[in-house]
């Protein structure tokens, strides 16, 4: 039974228009005609053009860079459905900003991922919809549903053609986490891959730096594939990938990662680096201008339109995890 709706309505702001029109294409609907402005100060202006009373409207708004004005824009987006009454209002968030500060890590620090959750839900959102949390925790900060999807599955079967069509043996290949914190996820990419699993050991002295300590496993002579949820400055994953072939003697590196943040020189480090390719997701569009050939990004526009599906026809979300 749809418990909420008369139809499917599917609306974006700035961030995320191409993977919100192909979300559409999935679905078979057309995106929702609104329009978002800026005021000569800066402030955000929504506009919704097109009737929501009553329906399920689905607003695909990714908070990345620039994270503030993006995160407005969903607020301000989500505030206009509620006022205009739509029945109900998911907010499709492919990447959540903020998630890296989840935690106080010293005296004083916001928790800044339970702050962003708070104005998500006073803003009027019903639900949330994302994919790979920094931290999987923060599902916790929400008062509202939240469905949280996974990127492991796409990385896993991209891969998995990749090495059957060159007829190697999975064997010499090994999964690396570039530090402790990725090496759960790591774990479930490696086993789906049968593959073995080795982990950078680094220190971070200050944020965005990293010095690799050591490498656990063995790596010599085979293709590592680091495996992570954010590339942000890239530093760290062009360090790791230069300790995995100067300290581990891997003969190769591939990396894989969901949210490609890419901020400062990022591109060009990974251009730079012995990284070979860099394979994202795109729920955040690549750089303005980049024109590089080392960076790619698989579409996630099917598995977010088949979870919109779930959740519109009321029926269980679990086999999109």
């Amino acid at each position: 039974m749809i418990a909420h709706g008369k139809e499917v309505k599917v609306f974006c702001a700035s961030a995320s228009r191409p993977l919100a029109e192909g979300i559409c294409r999935e679905l078979g609907v057309t995106l929702g005609n609104n329009q978002v402005t800026h005021f000569a100060d800066g402030e955000v202006c929504v506009w919704m053009d097109e009737t929501v009373r009553g329906q399920d409207v689905f607003v695909v708004q990714s908070t990345c860079k620039p994270v503030n004005d993006n995160l407005m824009e969903l607020l301000v987006t989500i505030d206009a459905l509620r006022r205009a009454s739509a029945g109900r209002i998911t907010a499709v968030i492919p990447y959540y900003g903020y998630a890296r500060q989840d935690r106080k890590s010293r005296g004083r620090d916001p928790i800044t991922a339970k702050l962003v959750a708070n104005m998500i839900t006073a803003a009027g959102a019903n639900r949330v919809l994302t994919m790979d949390l920094h931290a999987p925790q923060i599902q916790g900060f929400f008062d509202i549903p939240l469905d949280h999807l996974v990127g492991t599955p796409l990385f896993a079967e991209h891969l998995k053609t990749r090495i059957q069509d060159l007829h190697v043996d999975v064997s010499n290949y090994v999964a690396v986490s570039p530090d402790v914190g990725s090496v759960s996820r790591t774990r479930n990419f490696a086993q789906i891959l049968g593959m073995d699993l080795a982990i950078v050991d680094k220190r971070r002295p200050k944020a965005n730096e990293s010095v690799v300590m050591n490498i656990i496993g063995d790596v010599a002579g085979k293709t590592c594939i680091l495996f992570d949820d954010i590339v942000d400055t890239a530093g760290s994953l062009c360090h790791a990938a230069e300790a995995l072939v100067a300290v581990g003697g891997a003969k190769r590196v591939l990396a894989c990662a969901t949210h490609g943040v890419l901020s400062n020189n990022a591109t060009q480090r990974v251009e730079e680096s012995v990284i070979e390719e860099l394979i994202l997701l795109n729920t955040i569009p690549l750089p303005e201008g980049y024109h590089g050939r080392k960076i790619h990004q698989l579409d996630v526009s099917p598995v977010f339109a088949k979870a919109i599906r779930h959740i519109y026809e009321e029926t269980s979300i679990s086999d999109c995890f």
